[in-house]
């Protein structure tokens, strides 16, 4: 006889709810397997799009993020195995042997209380008076631009990216704001001028999330490179306050299986970040200088993103800051 979720108790389950440890049907008339562990997988948009499975005896099982799928209560029985067959006992007087209906009769499933599902913190964006942490921009935007320009006349990269900024900033723009968070990069890593480079990343970090991840990107870019300068300045406060503003995407999903979701993919981008190391290697190998310091740029965009929110499992604050410095030195060399 075999053991479906038509012959055993078993109830439907968001495939964003499963748990290690929890009992899944796979697809047929097979036994519940019990799950080891749980692997989320993005679309080429970085979406959660599949779960993969693998279960305690190696079998792997894929579902979509969207599916909900039969789970068992606990073990399944082994259709194959007797139980023990206790001596019966004698009857009562005027009491009636069972019928085999009767004995056949199930006494109740037991009842086993799941594992909660896993909750992702919570975050809440910034308050008002943290907000008055940043202060206005000196003039519109295209004069917070001129300005930064103006104190570094004759380096090439600063004066094309403000030149172009200067006819006219729109923040619906995508390349408008990646020009601007390009801009703010180059004074601060190349030019050395946290100060311009702060108030023109300001221009970007006051605009909301919208949901539009292209945009965010640029935006995401210069909250964190926010936080750097202001952590390096002692400005913890206000440092703060851009890595609150960093996680506005985390507090604003508001299904819960989404969220879940969202928070496992995000954990493991903290957990296993690019940092580019075959990239670098090779262009080393190579002799190529330039590929090198534009890899380690990237590098170091990527070690003041974890360091904004405030490291991840397996890289400190404190080894944070170092790398840090040492890309510094290479960028700057």
């Amino acid at each position: 006889m075999t053991h479906s979720p038509a012959t055993q108790q078993y109830k439907e389950k968001q495939a964003g709810d499963l748990q290690p440890g929890d009992f899944v049907f796979p697809p047929g008339d097979g036994l519940a397997e019990e799950i080891r562990a749980i692997e989320v997988q993005n679309d080429d948009y970085g979406v959660p799009a599949l779960l993969l499975l693998t279960t305690v005896d190696g079998g792997t099982i894929r579902i979509a993020v969207g599916s909900s799928v039969p789970v068992g209560d606990g073990v399944p029985a082994d259709p194959g195995a007797e139980a023990p067959v206790d001596a019966p006992a004698e009857a009562e007087p005027g009491s009636s042997t069972p019928t085999d209906a009767e004995a056949d009769a199930p006494a109740g499933p037991a009842v086993v209380v799941p594992p909660r599902p896993e909750t992702p913190p919570t975050y809440t964006g910034p308050s008002a008076e943290e907000l008055a942490l940043i202060p206005e921009p000196d003039g519109t935007p295209e004069a917070v631009v001129r300005a930064a320009a103006a104190d570094h006349k004759g380096k090439n990269g600063v004066q094309v990216l403000a030149e172009r900024l200067a006819k006219g900033i729109n923040t619906k723009s995508g390349s408008c704001l990646r020009d601007l968070s390009d801009l703010a990069f180059d004074l601060c890593i190349v030019l050395r001028d946290p100060d311009h480079a702060l108030a023109v990343a300001d221009l970007l970090n006051v605009l909301p999330f919208d949901g539009n991840l292209d945009r965010w990107a640029s935006i995401e870019r210069a909250l964190a490179l926010s936080s750097f300068i202001c952590r390096e300045a002692g400005q913890s406060e206000r440092a703060a306050v851009y890595e609150k503003l960093l996680r506005a995407p985390e507090s604003q999903e508001e299904d819960p299986f989404k969220a879940r979701i969202n928070a496992r993919v995000r954990q493991r981008s903290l957990n296993e970040p690019n940092l580019y190391d075959k990239e670098i290697f090779r262009a080393i190998d190579n002799g190529n200088h330039e590929a090198e310091r534009e890899w380690r740029f990237l590098r170091l965009e990527a070690l003041m993103f974890l360091r904004a929110h405030g490291g991840s499992k397996t890289i400190g604050e404190e080894e944070l800051a170092r790398r840090i410095g040492n890309e510094l030195e290479s960028v700057r060399a």
